[in-house]
């Protein structure tokens, strides 16, 4: 069984599509980073960067201890090797599932993080900061979209990089990006909206999705955190 320490988040619904498409037995436990589930002391065992999610493997191949793994990306190259699914066995193929599956975590998702902060969330908006992470979340957009000329997925065949990417492009109004400008984005985006195993994915979010939105003490909770937040070693 997988324990997930989850909240709705892009890289909380990675998880969740894998473990979807994958049908593993699973328990959302979940880490409100509204909060400050993040900085408590039984997370930070597993999750030493105190960002959600974060899994533990209670049954690995090796049939030893339990295994705990944080990183969303991580975690999906963990699930894909536990599972034999979704990520392949062949040198050129596998390599080209993690260079996209790596493009999106060092990408596609801060680009788009410092997009949704900065238009969303900072107290003051700084037309500058504004303006850099559009015009570049649209860049990315972009390489996608030629990634995905002539190709159903990512890297040709389903795998963990669509897994990734896709949470990322759901908010594309709030990105102030227009589908229609990327056709093959598009349609991988719609073909991906509708896979049986996302719908379920999101809706294991809705209980914590409908929960209140963001207020002013949540934002000093996830914003402007230093060193001092996290518990020091006696």
């Amino acid at each position: 069984m997988i324990e997930l320490y989850y909240w709705p988040t892009p890289n909380g619904h990675k998880v969740t599509i894998f473990l979807e498409e994958a049908a593993l037995v699973y328990e959302i436990r979940p880490i409100d980073i509204r909060v400050g589930d993040q900085f408590k002391p039984d997370f930070l065992k597993i999750a030493p960067n105190n960002r959600m999610p974060a899994t533990i493997d209670r049954d690995p191949l090796d049939g030893g201890e339990a295994i705990s793994v944080f990183e969303s990306g991580a975690i999906l190259q963990y699930l894909a090797e536990k599972t034999g699914k979704f990520l392949p066995v062949t040198l050129r193929d596998r390599k080209t599932v993690m260079e996209w599956l790596f493009w999106q975590m060092g990408g596609l998702g801060p680009m788009a993080g410092q997009n949704h902060h900065f238009a969303q969330y900072a107290p003051e908006k700084i037309p500058y900061a504004i303006e850099r992470y559009v015009k570049e979340t649209n860049r990315l957009y972009g390489v996608l979209n030629r990634q995905l000329a002539g190709k159903d997925y990512i890297a040709g065949e389903y795998s963990i990089a669509d897994m990734a990417c896709y949470p990322w492009i759901v908010p594309y109004e709030r990105q102030q990006q227009n589908l229609a400008d990327f056709p093959n984005l598009k349609r991988w985006f719609e073909a991906m909206r509708d896979r049986p195993a996302v719908i379920r994915a999101y809706a294991k979010a809705k209980p914590f999705s409908d929960r209140p939105t963001m207020t002013e003490e949540s934002k000093k909770v996830l914003f402007g955190q230093t060193a001092s937040v996290l518990p020091t070693e006696k």
